[in-house]
């Protein structure tokens, strides 16, 4: 065994979660303020033995979704397509046959829902693949009917254009305009020449489009669409064409299912995010992801606390009604345990943090057994360990793990029998903030004491219930003083004591603290 991993079965006794005495039932939150389960089927469950992760490998693991404590599923996408990651849709109406069929999806569903977990499905509408019939069909000629479905200009129309891109964060390829292959007419694709833009000035695309969501929410019964790419449905230089899409793409699809759930994926910072909040409810926070790194890798407590007191506010005054879809990690950042230099008790830490703020958290798969994973993407999708190697049927085969293996990640398995595992220190972080409202729902205000650089001090209050987070994320330990009343600690990460309204919190330690 690698150290890492004797390190972990040894335990961390800074990691040590103290309970009330009273523990209140947990409470689904979702989609407020509930915890969704990010899945790559590919790489999640083989349950068939083809070495393919698919839906009903989904199925047999939907108990461990619950025992974890999620409240949904954002299954990438599943529908048919010629790349593994799937993002290239061929059949907008349709299951990829390595992931199973219709009836394998639909069953899936009725199990999740018998669990009170609910479904989420990533739709890819911003572009489809280069190899869906409609592309197929309108390359053939300016003449045909779907011509119009894709974005085509004539060479010289765009001589300046072709080899001029910006780089944004969500891409950074070379070229937007692609050459089919006549040298003439070039069409639009924002990310590759494989995933031509589809036309939504053209009002039949909207349409078919319109029909895909009411398949998916009536005739299947998901519960929400993850809306890829939702900041390029229209060119950056019409942003307000983009938010009038959304709110006419909201209104469609709650006329179909009043209480559908959408979350959009606008990459950019929050004065480019916020004006889409009246189209898309729900929308990612990569900021918290961002800050989150530069929190704990530079040990500047309030940086994050004060950067998401700010977010908060600035959505606010978009609208009131919003859910900030905050996130440690995804399937396209590397692996967070990476992003902390492999430290155990920042990585500890850095799920606390997550837990204890508001918003309504993702947790990527394999985040909560401490998977590895860098760049290129490949790599941060890598098979889960269920279990040691020899005994592993549901392990995936797709692909050969270069940072998840069995000498670098102890399996489930093996966690689960670990108190002090990480598996063990997500199931009771999510637990706790499933079973205290002012974690999941309650307001943040900031700690008004000047605090050393490498406190992290806020609150969280509902009208009933107010909870005081205290995170050291610096190497030294510190004592603080403690506002007067909170006394009861409910909570302990690491090192805290508190005796005498003073906490002494040693490294990567927290403590929540009521009255």
């Amino acid at each position: 065994m690698k150290n890492s991993k004797l390190i972990l079965m040894a335990g961390f006794a800074f990691a040590a979660a103290c309970a009330p005495k009273e523990v209140a039932e947990p409470v689904n939150y979702w989609p407020e303020a509930g915890v969704t389960y990010e899945i790559f089927v590919q790489s999640f469950n083989d349950s068939d033995g083809d070495g393919i992760g698919d839906l009903n490998g989904v199925t047999e693991k939907l108990d461990y979704v619950k025992e974890l404590g999620a409240n949904a599923i954002w299954f990438m996408p599943i529908m048919p397509s010629p790349s593994y990651h799937k993002y290239d849709v061929t059949d907008y109406r349709a299951i990829h046959p390595d992931y199973g069929t219709m009836e394998d999806f639909k069953n899936l569903l009725e199990e999740a829902h018998k669990r009170d977990i609910k479904i989420v499905i990533d739709m890819i509408i911003n572009h489809s693949s280069s190899e869906h019939p409609w592309f197929v069909e309108s390359r053939k000629g300016r003449d045909n009917e779907f011509r119009d479905y894709y974005v085509w200009a004539q060479k010289d129309t765009i001589a300046e254009s072709i080899e001029k891109k910006v780089i944004t964060l969500d891409s950074d390829n070379i070229r937007q305009w692609h050459d089919p292959g006549n040298g003439d007419d070039f069409y639009y694709g924002f990310f590759i020449g494989g995933m031509p833009d589809l036309n939504f000035d053209n009002p039949k695309v909207r349409e078919e489009i319109y029909d895909i969501g009411k398949f998916w929410l009536e005739e299947v019964g998901v519960d929400g669409f993850r809306l890829d790419a939702a900041k390029h449905i229209f060119p950056d230089d019409r942003p307000l064409d983009n938010h009038a899409f959304w709110k006419e793409f909201r209104a469609k699809m709650e006329a179909i299912k009043p209480d559908v759930y959408l979350v959009g994926e606008v990459y950019d910072k929050k004065e480019i995010v916020a004006p889409y909040l009246p189209g898309l409810p729900a929308l990612f926070n990569f900021d918290f992801h961002y800050t989150l790194l530069e929190a704990l890798n530079t040990e500047n407590g309030m940086v994050l606390a004060k950067k998401q007191k700010e977010i908060l506010d600035f959505y606010q005054g978009i609208t009131p009604n919003f859910i900030d879809a905050t996130i440690s990690s995804n399937h396209d950042q590397p692996r967070l345990l990476n992003e902390l230099g492999s430290d155990p008790e920042k990585y500890k830490q850095a799920s606390a943090i997550l837990l204890t703020m508001p918003g309504a958290p993702y947790l990527y798969y394999g985040e909560e057994i401490g998977m590895l994973g860098l760049k290129p993407d490949e790599n941060i999708r890598e098979p889960f360990l269920w279990d040691v190697i020899e005994k592993d049927q549901g392990r995936t085969k797709w692909i050969e793990p270069v940072y998840s293996t069995d000498a670098t990640v102890t399996p489930l398995s093996v966690q689960k029998e670990d108190p002090n595992s990480y598996f063990n220190h997500y199931k009771g972080l999510i637990f706790m903030r499933n079973s205290n409202p002012a974690l999941a729902i309650g307001t943040l205000e900031l700690a008004p004491e000047d605090y050393p650089k490498s406190i992290m001090a806020y609150f969280r209050k509902t009208q009933n219930e107010e909870i005081f987070v205290l995170h050291n994320l610096g190497k030294e330990e510190v004592t603080v003083d403690v506002p007067k009343g909170f006394s009861n600690k409910i909570y302990q990460l690491g090192q805290a004591v508190y005796a005498e309204g003073k906490v002494k919190l040693g490294k990567n330690s927290s403590i929540l603290l009521t009255k």
